[in-house]
């Protein structure tokens, strides 16, 4: 596969000559070389949408044009639906399962963004002067600088690639640049299905040197960034060049609330969703588990038997339910608060380690863990740790749930298990976090707004919400009868 950038209308490499290789997580195989982007490429990409948006006839298209644009996209994913789903799987170790779910989520991503793109034709309101009319209308933000993570690298550009270019915006794309792939595949697409030259760019290489320059660009009108807090305060630093738009989704710590009336068996299969998908490297995983007293010994003890059994290995054999973590130097990462877990004084339930499955030595594996006698003092309770790690505490309330769960920096999701309708709602409403599930973990669709309370971030994507995140609002003021007032 060919791994290079996408400026103006042309694939091209680093104009430094630089490569980087790519790492397959489950054996440290080379996958492929791709072209590794500096400064100076992203300079050249700004320009490029920047001439797009000012002076190009992407200006003049329709928004029933950009919805075709858009809806081709997602045609040529779905026709191209294994190939995506191999290469994501490839690239980040999940299993051919989660990239599949993956790809259908990223069509209709693009469909109903598509779908949305010309149903917005402006709002009349009531002019309070006589012989006047007042209209409201959103116009595109203009060159939008798109930050994109490595743990669903595709999933996550679509939520921003997809409305940006509805709305009629130029965009940059920077993806992780260990995870470039689908990425770069659907450029490919892009390109397939007529995107006019410069309105869509893509600059492969590293947040400092990429990421930077989109970020402090005073041609960049927005930048939208999905990855950690300390990236995210930095970008929101340099956005002051010119005081672009800014749309940060920067992670949780998602606390997974279940009481004693829950439906037992249900709420000990979901709380392993919530937890393991994708060896915990998801924004939204429900890594803090919360079980009323009365229930959580026997609750423990089934999730722990449970875990016994997860099956690790490659993401391309469909037996696999986990896969392994993304480098070596996250491997590390989660191993180091694992070590602090225990030095805190958490109980090691299960897992802790490295499997001992020799076919797995080369990969980044490590065994699904669940700590036991947690606090919320605990750094293994607050902070993102982002890997196959649980942690387990109790309490004897609804109010000691709530407040355990808000306490947190962050506020991203959520979910409560019970039976008691009215119990779920409460808490529901209490939980200060931008998404709360009711017997359920993980669910989420294009039409239902994505983001997070607090330090998880600022904006949303996806729903009508996620559209006019890439839209300024304008007010239009006709008077009809228009009289000189000889004030001067």
């Amino acid at each position: 596969m060919d791994i290079r950038m996408y400026i103006d209308g042309e694939w091209v490499d680093a104009a430094a000559g630089k490569t980087r290789d790519i790492i397959n997580p489950l054996d440290q195989s080379v996958i492929t070389q791709a072209a590794e982007g500096s400064r100076e490429d992203a300079v050249k990409a700004v320009q490029a949408a920047r001439r797009a948006f000012d002076k190009g006839p992407w200006a003049s298209t329709t928004a029933s044009e950009r919805g075709a644009y858009v809806l081709k996209v997602a045609q040529l994913i779905e026709r191209d639906k294994e190939e995506l789903a191999e290469l994501e799987t490839l690239d980040t170790g999940k299993t051919m399962g989660e990239s599949r779910a993956d790809m259908d989520d990223i069509a209709g991503v693009f469909h109903y963004f598509a779908g949305l793109a010309d149903k917005d034709g402006g709002e009349y309101i009531a002019s309070p002067l006589p012989d006047s009319d007042s209209k409201v209308v959103r116009e595109p933000v203009g060159v939008c600088g798109q930050i994109t993570p490595w743990n669903y690298p595709l999933l996550q550009a679509s939520w921003k690639i997809a409305p940006a270019i509805a709305t009629g915006n130029t965009i940059i794309v920077k993806p992780s640049e260990i995870t470039p792939l689908t990425t770069v595949k659907v450029f490919q697409l892009m390109e397939e299905a007529g995107i006019p030259a410069g309105v869509a760019n893509l600059v492969l290489g590293k947040g400092t040197d990429v990421g930077a320059e989109l970020s402090e660009s005073v041609d960049v009108d927005l930048i939208s960034f999905t990855g950690g807090i300390e990236t995210g305060r930095k970008i929101m630093q340099s956005a002051t060049s010119n005081m672009k738009k800014i749309a940060l989704e920067l992670g949780g710590k998602n606390p997974n609330i279940v009481f004693a009336d829950a439906d037992f068996d249900l709420a000990v299969d979901q709380a392993l969703n919530a937890a393991f998908f994708h060896a915990g490297q998801v924004c939204s995983a429900g890594a803090r588990l919360l079980v009323e007293e009365s229930i959580h010994d026997d609750f423990v003890n089934a999730i722990v038997e449970r875990v016994k059994n997860i099956r690790l290995g490659s993401g391309q054999d469909e037996e696999t339910q986990m896969g392994p973590l993304i480098s070596a130097e996250h491997m590390s990462k989660v191993e180091n608060y694992i070590e602090i877990g225990k030095q805190e004084g958490a109980t090691v339930a299960v897992g802790g380690k490295r499997p001992d499955d020799e076919t797995l030595q080369k990969g980044f594996f490590l065994l699904p863990t669940i700590f036991t006698d947690c606090r919320s003092d605990m750094r293994i309770v607050q902070e993102e740790i982002f890997g196959p790690v649980l942690t387990v505490e109790s309490f004897t309330s609804e109010e000691e749930a709530v407040e355990k769960a808000n306490d947190t920096v962050y506020g991203l999701a959520g979910a409560t298990f019970t039976t008691d309708i009215s119990k779920a709602e409460r808490v529901a409403s209490s939980l200060r976090l931008g998404t709360v599930w009711i017997n359920d973990f993980h669910p989420y669709f294009a039409q239902a707004p994505w983001g997070g309370y607090k330090q998880s971030g600022i904006g949303r994507e996806l729903g009508k919400v996620g559209m006019e995140e890439y839209t300024e609002t304008k007010h239009i003021f006709r008077n009809t009868n228009p009289e000189a007032l000889n004030f001067f």
